[in-house]
């Protein structure tokens, strides 16, 4: 698999070999959609606003802070938002199952328990959107509902469509799978209503918004207490063990080095479970990881671990249109 993900971020000779398979892939995902949006009836519409948040690549992109952003910036607004989640990597006691902050990751997922431990929002998983949304408007007070990737769920009707992108990778070769890295093909970014850049050059794709992927604090995993980045002490000569299994670990290590640390790097597949062992490295530096990598580890923990807490950096335009697009959504004549 990682052979195959190299192929699409770097030119390989080998790699339009696959090129019949993806024709294949696109046009079976572009007569999909098209059956949707020509047989409405075959949607399900909720009777709130639905805001889809996803990409149209695999691997992470940067939707889980984007999510946390909207919560926020919703509930200013004075909405009650729900997410509704996939939970990939989990493994729940029965579907659709609702995350709380005490849920154990290998049955929600680590990005819905961190959701949910960062907001508080009430929050469900299922592999069936629509039965998760369902599932919010009969248990809870939500009036908006955000849809944490599921872009191309297309049985969920949704009113605003956000696309995020992997700034540094980029779209890669811009072919579907299996050559490319794309669920999609690259004119459905024209479709959505939004497109958010992650740390990179948002003037590639004409009027999409740039978000940053701002550090805030350094949070001791064993005492829970947090050091903002200034306070925090490393390691000899800035030395630490940093730790990633997300879509695009080098982002992370980047991070670190922007802030003065030099990171010793060990990558992690997505989603990975880890083992305690994964986090023995035989000396005395601290150990440094994601967030979203922090909620598989349980006290009391073997090492020195710390999570990096950042929070999305979005402009005032991303907040001013998205406001505008929801205030516009007409929810007269739902079913």
């Amino acid at each position: 698999m990682r052979l195959l993900e190299r192929s699409w971020y770097q030119k390989a000779v080998w790699s339009p070999l696959l090129r019949p398979l993806s024709w294949v892939f696109e046009l079976l995902v572009t007569r999909r959609r098209a059956r949707y949006l020509r047989y409405p009836e075959h949607q399900w519409r909720a009777s709130v606003p639905v805001v889809v948040v996803g990409n149209i690549s695999v691997g992470g992109t940067g939707k889980t802070p984007l999510v946390i952003a909207l919560i926020a910036l919703y509930r200013a607004q004075g909405f009650r938002p729900g997410v509704v989640s996939r939970g990939y990597g989990g493994k729940p006691p029965h579907y659709p199952f609702h995350v709380t902050s005490n849920a154990s990751p290998t049955e929600s997922g680590d990005e819905p328990l961190l959701i949910v431990r960062h907001t508080g929002v009430p929050l469900v998983v299922d592999p069936d959107r629509v039965a998760a949304a369902k599932w919010l408007l009969a248990e809870t007070d939500c009036d908006i509902i955000i849809s944490d990737d599921g872009l191309q769920h297309y049985r969920l009707a949704r009113d605003i469509e956000i696309a995020v992108i992997d700034g540094q990778r980029g779209l890669g070769n811009e072919r579907c799978l299996p050559e490319g890295p794309l669920r999609e093909p690259v004119s459905r970014l024209q479709q959505v209503d939004m497109v958010v850049v992650n740390s990179g050059q948002a003037h590639k794709w004409p009027g999409a918004f740039r978000m940053d992927i701002v550090p805030t604090s350094l949070r001791h995993l064993r005492s829970g207490a947090s050091y903002s980045i200034d306070a925090w002490r490393a390691g000899k000569d800035g030395r630490v063990h940093a730790v990633a299994g997300i879509g695009n670990p080098s982002r992370f290590f980047e991070t670190l080095e922007k802030i003065g640390l030099q990171p010793i790097e060990h990558p992690f597949p997505d989603h990975h479970h880890y083992h305690p062992d994964d986090i023995e490295f035989k000396d005395e530096l601290p150990v440094i990881m994601t967030e979203k990598d922090a909620v598989k580890f349980h006290n009391p923990l073997p090492v020195d671990c710390w999570a990096l807490q950042v929070e999305a950096g979005l402009a005032q335009e991303f907040e001013e249109r998205l406001l505008q697009l929801t205030q516009r959504i007409n929810l007269q004549n739902r079913t």
